[in-house]
């Protein structure tokens, strides 16, 4: 049995894809703040076919206020669908970036 504390404080791995208009409106900066005051480690970038995709890991309760964030995203934004996954985390991301 888990306790709250441990459930707030379990590390996971949080993947997404963000789609609507969601490139060359600040999107990518938004995600990396957000996710930097979290204290949170890994990558945004855009992807070919218009959306961003995110990974990133920390406490789950972080990832998913990160997650709820991104669900609305930077005002000139307009998010269609956000598509997430949790797995466990692997530990390969040193800081949170824009990854090109």
């Amino acid at each position: 049995m888990t306790s709250d504390t441990d459930a707030r404080t379990t590390e996971q791995r949080l993947s997404a894809r963000i789609t609507g208009r969601v490139q060359g409106v600040g999107f990518r900066h938004f995600t990396t703040t957000r996710a930097r005051k979290l204290g949170l480690t890994g990558w945004v970038r855009n992807e070919p076919d218009g959306s961003v995709r995110l990974e990133a890991e920390g406490p789950k309760d972080d990832l998913d206020r990160l997650l709820d964030a991104v669900q609305d995203g930077p005002r000139s934004a307009k998010v269609d669908d956000v598509s997430a996954d949790y797995v466990d985390p692997d530990g390969a991301f040193e800081g949170f970036r824009v990854r090109r």
